[in-house]
């Protein structure tokens, strides 16, 4: 069975946003730093479960979302979404997982950010190492 989630590429300027994942057992990525979003629920589409996501997660409504890359992998389907995000960090009300961050590329490309909340390093989930290739494009060519 193939499970399909949806995952946001949210920047400000010239940083990303991030959530470090719970230290629980049986969760995907336990204790690294990913990107918000998550899976789709029956009949949603990849947008619609990505902003039903940021609303659970972050208690943020996104605003524009352009659909960046898709990523298939044997038992996942990964959307990725771009859009800017529009308030200050101190805004969001971080509901799941256990620390955020805004972070630089130099850093995500470190492979390690460090957790303001916690005061130490952890690494990057799969999920996030897959788009840094995007990431680096979108800086490239100016698009942040």
């Amino acid at each position: 069975m193939t499970i399909e989630v949806a995952l946001a590429l949210l920047e400000q300027d010239g940083l990303w946003l991030l959530q470090l994942r719970d230290d629980l057992p049986g969760i995907i990525a336990p204790g690294c730093w990913g990107l918000f979003g998550g899976h789709l629920d029956p009949g949603e589409t990849p947008e619609q479960a990505l902003r039903r996501e940021l609303v659970e997660e972050i208690g943020w409504q996104a605003g524009p979302l352009a659909y960046a890359f898709r990523n298939d992998r044997p038992t996942r389907v990964l959307h990725y979404f771009r859009g800017q995000l529009s308030v200050p960090l101190p805004a969001l009300h971080l509901q799941e997982g256990q620390d955020l961050a805004l972070v630089s590329l130099a850093e995500l490309e470190s492979g390690r950010v460090r957790s303001p909340k916690l005061g130490e390093a952890r690494p990057l989930a799969e999920s996030l190492a897959l788009a840094l290739p995007e990431l680096r494009r979108a800086h490239s060519s100016g698009l942040m």
